[in-house]
C-alpha cells in the first residue's frame, strides 16, 4: 500500500499540472516601453507629468516607470500582479466615484482595448520591459 505522503505528493502534482500548462500557453508578454507607455503618453501624460495638474493634485507622475510604481500621495496606483487592487485600473475603468474617474473632464475615455493592455501588463507583473 502506498504511503500517505506519496499519495499526497502525486495529488498535488496532478492538480498543478493543468496550471503549468496554462502558464506556458499564456498570453504574449506586454511590454511597458512598446505597449503601455504609448497608451499613457496618449491619454494620461498631459496631466500626469511633472508640474501637470494631475501631479499637483495627486502626486501621481506617469512620465516614467519609476513614477508609475511610486504611486500617488494617497498610496500605490499599480500593484504588480493585482489587477483588482491596482488603483490606476480602478480609476480608468470607472470603478471609483465618477468625480475621480480618469481621464477627467472633457477628455475622451481610454479605449477598452488599451485598458485591457494595461490590465495584462499589471497581471504579468508590471515589469519595466
Amino acid at each position: 500500500m502506498k504511503s500517505l505522503k506519496e499519495t499526497t505528493l502525486k495529488l498535488v502534482a496532478m492538480s498543478l499540472f493543468p496550471l503549468a500548462l496554462l502558464a506556458c500557453k499564456g498570453e504574449p508578454a506586454v511590454s511597458f516601453s512598446q505597449d503601455v507607455k504609448p497608451i499613457i503618453d496618449q491619454h494620461c501624460i498631459s496631466c500626469h507629468k511633472p508640474d501637470g495638474q494631475g501631479v499637483i493634485a495627486s502626486g501621481f507622475d506617469m512620465s516614467s516607470y519609476d513614477g508609475l510604481m511610486k504611486g500617488a500621495q494617497f498610496g500605490p496606483m499599480i500593484i504588480a500582479g493585482d489587477t483588482e487592487g491596482s488603483n490606476m485600473l480602478v480609476l480608468m475603468e470607472g470603478r471609483a466615484d465618477p468625480s475621480i474617474s480618469m481621464p477627467h473632464g472633457q477628455n475622451e475615455p481610454v479605449p477598452k482595448q488599451d485598458i485591457e493592455t494595461i490590465r495584462h501588463w499589471i497581471a504579468q507583473g508590471a515589469k519595466n520591459n
